[in-house]
């Protein structure tokens, strides 16, 4: 769903450059040209944000990676030495730290905007899975950067997680044996995780452009959840609409941001992981970063090993499945009262599934945990599919231009 681009070459280079790479001209079409949904609110920002977000961690990650050391007993002091030593190591490190809690914050956002306004419905099921994809890779890598610093916490949570493989029948010893490099988490460990957390930020950019690319190719949903069917009446050109709305939202969100380096920088972290990592030391309550949380709290709310990380991994790979799971036809929630009351019921239980999640697994929390991590499953499998059967719509705009009408 490109854009027509008017893009003209004024001078003989870019003249001589678009005749062997239309670079210019597809950059116009795709982001300048692009008609998009003139009803776009500021959830929308956040797929700018993200973007954002990802080259700063590729940014900072690739400095933070010139002075670091990754090697079991330098690793720790090679870190003390970016905030102490190294000229702005300091905001450097803190930078990437909270601009990891960052672009999960953001992450999740843009999903459950997605959830919300039916943007997984076709015809954007690859849009979708592209975007899970994302997240897991993104999971995958904010977990390898949290072992890096080889603290208390990076090096028990590294244990902790990876002895999850060994709970898999038949494979799940060796697999982990392979993980560690060795028959415990030691320097083998850090050496795959360093090298895995340096690289995964690049595949994580080339399945953007992918993202993207499906995007363009299929449209912007938006939050009435009708396609566009007249461009001059129902759209208006990314730029400068969409660029200046996004600008705004990233503006705003730098100061979020900005507030967490400056001012708070270790209050999403864990004051153990300020401990070199020991081996002959446990630490009393071992928690994963906050934006792994809720999935924790499903695995420990499972007595037995297996179940549980079946359970883990299932209630991520069930967003992949949304797009099948909601059969009904139309999109947004904005349309769909009752799916608006069980949204906010499942957005309640995921922020409850966190909050259990750093929590001892003990007493009370464990029955809660137990009840919320039901409630997330019987959402997906069970309310969604009724819905689609037997929910009752208000009615739906014909088009983005009669939404707009209808809401001024």
């Amino acid at each position: 769903m490109h854009g027509h681009s008017t893009f003209e070459p004024k001078n003989g280079f870019v003249k001589w450059l678009e005749a062997r790479l239309p670079i210019l001209s597809f950059s116009h079409e795709s982001f300048v040209a692009y008609p998009t949904p003139k009803n776009l609110n500021y959830w929308w920002t956040f797929g700018a944000i993200l973007s954002f977000m990802l080259v700063a961690q590729i940014i900072t990650g690739v400095v933070l990676a010139m002075h670091y050391t990754p090697e079991s007993t330098m690793a720790f002091d090679s870190v003390e030495k970016i905030m102490r030593d190294v000229n702005w190591g300091w905001m450097l490190r803190y930078a990437h730290s909270n601009g990891a809690s960052m672009f999960f914050f953001a992450v999740y956002i843009h999903m459950f905007r997605g959830i919300y306004y039916g943007s997984y419905k076709a015809p954007r099921e690859v849009l979708w899975i592209l975007g899970v994809i994302i997240f897991l890779l993104m999971m995958a890598t904010g977990f390898m950067g949290y072992v890096l610093p080889w603290g208390q916490m990076s090096f028990w949570g590294a244990t902790v997680i990876t002895n999850l493989f060994s709970a898999i029948p038949f494979v799940g010893d060796q697999i982990t044996v392979w993980l560690w490099g060795g028959y415990s988490v030691g320097n083998p460990t850090l050496n795959r995780f360093f090298s895995l957390h340096y690289l995964l930020p690049f595949v994580i950019a080339a399945v953007v452009g992918l993202h993207v690319w499906a995007l363009h190719v299929v449209g912007q949903n938006n939050p009435d959840g009708v396609d566009i069917k007249d461009v001059k009446k129902d759209s208006v050109p990314f730029t400068p609409h969409a660029t200046m709305k996004d600008s705004l939202g990233i503006a705003v969100f730098l100061l979020l941001y900005a507030w967490f380096i400056f001012f708070v920088p270790n209050y999403l972290g864990d004051a153990d992981n300020y401990i070199p990592a020991n081996p002959m030391k446990t630490p009393p309550h071992i928690v994963p970063e906050w934006y792994f949380l809720p999935f924790y709290a499903i695995l420990r709310s499972i007595p037995n090993k297996l179940a549980g990380v079946v359970a883990m991994f299932a209630a991520i790979a069930l967003l992949a499945f949304l797009p099948w799971l909601d059969t009904s036809k139309v999109r947004s929630g904005k349309y769909r009262p009752l799916f608006k009351i069980f949204f906010w019921i499942f957005a309640a239980t995921a922020i409850g599934l966190g909050y259990l999640g750093a929590m001892p697994p003990e007493g009370g929390y464990v029955l809660a945990a137990r009840l919320l991590s039901v409630s997330y499953f019987a959402f997906f499998l069970v309310i969604l599919p009724v819905l689609g059967l037997v929910e009752k719509t208000k009615p739906v705009p014909a088009t983005i231009a009669d939404a707009v009408l209808a809401k001024h």
